[in-house]
């Protein structure tokens, strides 16, 4: 088990890359499935998950190289020999059951075993499959696994109406509907960036695809879909992430790759707060105001609202903020399992149900803390920025599904960070 070590102290200046996208990335690698050519995508980013989802394509016949230091995925599923995707795999990561909708597609079959992944929420599949069933699938739950069975002939083309707004679902859905006969209306559907990056790789490959980044996304399907070289869209969470940076330790940031119509809501409420955004041709660059960060409430929304991946974060800059900031998570529940951690750095926090009142504090202190999931993780090292003392942050297993070189890429601004081997 490793740990973090962060010491509070002086500002952070200089730049910080940002890589490929975690969630574009895991939706993009199913994607090969679709095809017996080759599927390569380049700007990919080196993470535990990114690996955990090659060791599942692999467990069906796919064939995946990483190359350039892992920054290009060479794919190619010409050579399919299985349709079952084991629990021992799909517990690790909840992106798993994106392998459910290409294999429906191209083989008419699929036995995918229920995902795992973060503990915050139940995130249920049943959106997914209503999609498929639209599509005139056949579905049974059985064993923990989702034995799913295309009518004879092959998908067809349907009406999917979500009653709310799933990313996963979405994704699904789309690459399914590429090879399902006739046209498929997704109504209510996803509008995040990376459902647009998974459509216009698609569209390499030949799919038929009109409204990626609306609510309303129409596939008419085709009989194949051919090989492509696709560029993984920039990390909007990453993004967000270190733009955070700066306004906990001061001094001034530029996000390397950083485009603000990523994250506008978010660019929005952190300049409420007292950040000064600046967008330039290398990317955005962060500066802390004269003044301390100033209160400011946030909901968690769909694209193109406030990220939930991001709240994390925005939560532990508010500790510290001049006033009380109330934050509502309307996206998953249970995700407010950090807030305990920063009250051990003296954080005042008070949460109720979705709700976390915050009531800003001088200082925050160092102290031994435990990350609980992924964002929860990268929060807590961002708080230590502004802490007095050193926090240690345990548990960093986490931090390595989302988040590449993130000591490296901190210390290269000038934060003092350390990971350490935990003694036995």
């Amino acid at each position: 088990m490793d740990s973090i070590l962060v010491t509070g102290g002086g500002p952070l200046n200089g730049t910080i890359p940002i890589a490929g996208a975690k969630n574009a990335c895991l939706t993009l690698m199913p994607a090969t499935l679709l095809s017996d050519e080759p599927l390569t995508l380049t700007n990919a980013p080196r993470l535990s998950d990114i690996r955990t989802m090659t060791t599942l394509l692999e467990s069906l016949g796919a064939e995946v190289s990483a190359l350039s230091d892992g920054l290009v995925l060479a794919m190619s599923s010409h050579n399919l020999n299985g349709n079952r995707a084991d629990y021992d795999i799909v517990r690790k990561m909840r992106a798993s059951i994106l392998v459910l909708g290409p294999l429906l597609a191209r083989h008419g079959k699929a036995v995918v075993s229920l995902p795992g992944g973060c503990a915050i929420g139940a995130r249920p599949v049943d959106l997914h499959l209503k999609a498929f069933e639209a599509m005139g699938a056949t579905l049974e739950l059985r064993d923990g696994y989702v034995h799913a069975e295309a009518p004879e002939g092959g998908l067809r083309g349907g009406v999917v109406d979500f009653p709310f707004v799933s990313v996963g679902a979405t994704e699904n859905a789309l690459m399914a509907a590429t090879l399902a006969k006739g046209t498929t209306t997704l109504r209510n559907a996803a509008q995040e960036p990376e459902i647009v990056d998974l459509a216009h790789c698609l569209q390499a490959m030949g799919a038929r695809i009109t409204g990626e980044g609306t609510d309303t996304i129409t596939i008419e399907g085709v009989d194949r879909l051919h090989g492509a070289t696709h560029r993984v869209v920039t990390d909007r969470i990453e993004l967000g992430t270190y733009m955070l940076a700066p306004l906990f330790a001061g001094g001034e940031v530029t996000c390397l790759g950083g485009k603000r119509d990523l994250l506008e809501a978010f660019c929005a409420k952190i300049e409420e707060a007292g950040a000064e955004v600046t967008e330039t041709p290398e990317g955005l660059t962060v500066r802390r105001g004269t003044g301390p960060i100033k209160a400011v409430d946030v909901e968690t929304e769909p694209f193109p609202g406030f990220p939930t991946d991001l709240q994390a974060q925005m939560m532990a800059l508010l500790c510290t903020a001049e006033g009380t900031s109330v934050l509502e998570e309307k996206i998953f529940e249970n995700r407010f399992m950090h807030a305990p951690e920063l009250i051990r750095m003296g954080a005042n926090i008070d949460v109720h149900g979705g709700h976390a009142t915050v009531h800003g504090v001088a200082k925050l202190k160092g102290a031994p803390v435990m990350a609980t999931d992924l964002r929860a993780s990268v929060s807590l090292i961002l708080a230590g920025l502004a802490a007095e003392g050193t926090t240690k942050v345990s548990r960093v297993y986490h931090l390595d599904r989302g988040y590449e070189h993130v000591v490296a890429k901190l210390r290269g601004v000038g934060a003092q960070i350390e990971r350490v081997r935990d003694d036995g």
